[in-house]
């Protein structure tokens, strides 16, 4: 039998992108928001339904310099259940991130726990949508209006959701997406960031070039962040695709609920009320089980079939940051690290396969 990954990159037709950037070798025109880009950030905007969005090279970036482009300082509150890439942002911005623990129903941040986070010093707060999860961005907003905080989602999981008729892009101040390979929807490498003021996306688009303005003037200090015609080509095609992607992912997904529902110490993710949901991932927590979360991931790959621990370690215990700033204790996060697996899950993964992981967990 074939090796299952946990994850596996959506393509395209071969034809339909070779198709797709023919022109390409006419034109020349291979980077700095060319057609493939701008057609890109068109379509993309109708699909989230948002009114803004800028792209990037990947979403790390996306990310860094939204922080930047908001004038961020000091403190900024965020969880340490996500990517190394949110808390990475943070830091290398020059702020402090203060973290925040986690609820144990969904894994985003604990509402509850921000305001007695908040100080003279905070800016800003960054919640990360988990798995598909949205975070209680309705008691964010009430938190962040009552001390005149930015609210940046981390939305690298979120692709596509609503909540109810609200898209997710709408959230917030602001919203990274990731389109990353491993993503829902992908550019092999890309990011987006929606907005609600369009005022910045001028400066966005100055810091993704070197912090330039037109061909001469250079008023503040940017970096490379630009998108390739390339990776638009791939994304443009990929959306014609997207629906029909999602719908095959929640095929495998609901095989996982089928198999591994109901069964003592295995806490599977329930879907939020409301929400129209992307099947991006399918985390499985193992509390209770006849064998440990690590025991499972042998196991399964003694099999050729190769599970992830994610998110794992929490960033809060990342060793770069030891001695950098004071670290608070996040024992839900890390408790829920110590005991998650994320089971492969991808469009062409067939229900036989899911059958046989299910099987494995199960015996």
């Amino acid at each position: 039998m074939s090796k299952i990954q946990v994850v596996r990159s959506s393509m395209p037709p071969y034809e339909e992108y070779c198709e797709e950037i023919k022109d390409l070798w006419e034109n020349r025109w291979l980077t700095h928001q060319g057609p493939k880009h701008q057609q890109l950030e068109k379509d993309l905007r109708k699909y989230l339904d948002v009114d803004n969005i800028t792209l990037f090279a990947n979403g790390h970036l996306a990310l860094e310099l939204a922080i930047k482009a908001f004038g961020l300082t000091g403190e900024v509150i965020t969880t340490p259940y996500t990517f190394a890439s949110t808390t990475q942002a943070i830091v290398r911005n020059g702020l402090v991130p203060v973290f925040c623990d986690i609820n144990p129903i969904d894994y985003t941040i604990d509402v509850n726990k921000i305001e007695d986070l908040i100080t003279e010093k905070t800016s800003a707060i960054i919640p990360v949508h988990v798995y598909g999860s949205i975070c209680d961005y309705e008691r964010i907003e009430k938190i962040a209006n009552k001390y005149n905080l930015k609210v940046i989602y981390d939305a690298a999981h979120a692709f596509g959701i609503k909540i109810g008729s609200k898209p997710v892009g709408t959230l917030g101040d602001a919203s990274m997406f990731s389109f990353h390979a491993t993503k829902v929807y992908h550019t092999v490498e890309g990011g987006g960031l929606t907005y609600s003021d369009s005022t910045l996306t001028e400066k966005l688009d100055q810091l993704k070039q070197f912090g330039m303005y037109g061909k001469d003037e250079v008023p503040t200090v940017g970096t490379n962040a630009k998108m390739t015609e390339a990776h638009a080509a791939m994304g443009l095609c990929n959306l014609r695709h997207i629906d029909e992607e999602i719908a095959k992912r929640k095929v495998a997904f609901d095989r996982y609920m089928e198999n591994l529902g109901g069964i003592d110490g295995i806490k599977l993710m329930k879907i939020q009320d409301s929400v129209k949901h992307n099947y991006a991932y399918f985390p499985a927590v193992f509390d209770g089980y006849k064998y440990s979360r690590d025991e499972i991931e042998r196991k399964l790959a003694e099999n050729d079939i190769f599970a992830r621990k994610y998110f794992y370690p929490i960033t809060n215990e990342f060793e770069a940051y030891k001695g950098m700033f004071e670290i608070q204790q996040t024992p839900i996060a890390k408790y829920i690290s110590e005991r998650v697996l994320t089971l492969p899950l991808y469009a062409d993964l067939s229900v036989d396969d899911v059958d046989r992981i299910c099987k494995l967990i199960i015996e």
